[in-house]
């Protein structure tokens, strides 16, 4: 993490939020004891599944954000590569499964979805949805 935040050669020098090529909106989020907020919205069974593939509960995240002007797979894709490249899992809106950089480069499933699979995603659900 401190890798990329004070690294020049990843992202451009600007913070609140940061910008990747101008799609992505990056937000550093922190928790500490007093604060308590990082994964509250997360249910038992997410944050448990979370906390088994780090090994504890992350004390920080950082949120990307995708413009709605661009499809930002490829971006996505290039900086989790970037911040999961010293460990780390990441999550999407898609599903709850923590996703290692290994799954993510190789592009595997889980649950019919690869990661960051909002296509596969809304397709599955409007399906549902039908039924």
């Amino acid at each position: 993490m401190s890798t990329l935040v004070s690294d020049a050669r990843h992202l451009p020098d600007q913070r609140d939020p940061w910008t990747a090529e101008g799609n992505l909106y990056i937000y550093v989020e922190a928790d500490d004891e007093q604060a308590g907020h990082l994964f509250s919205g997360w249910g038992p069974d997410d944050l448990a599944a979370l906390e088994a593939a780090v090994g504890r509960c992350p004390t920080w995240a950082v949120q990307l954000d995708v413009s709605g002007r661009i499809d930002g797979t490829a971006e996505v894709h290039q900086l989790v590569e970037l911040l999961l490249e010293h460990g780390g899992v990441a999550t999407d809106d898609c599903s709850a499964h923590p996703w290692t950089l290994q799954e993510i480069k190789s592009g595997a499933v889980n649950d019919a979805l690869r990661f960051f699979g909002f296509r596969a995603y809304h397709e599955l659900n409007r399906e549902y949805e039908l039924s």
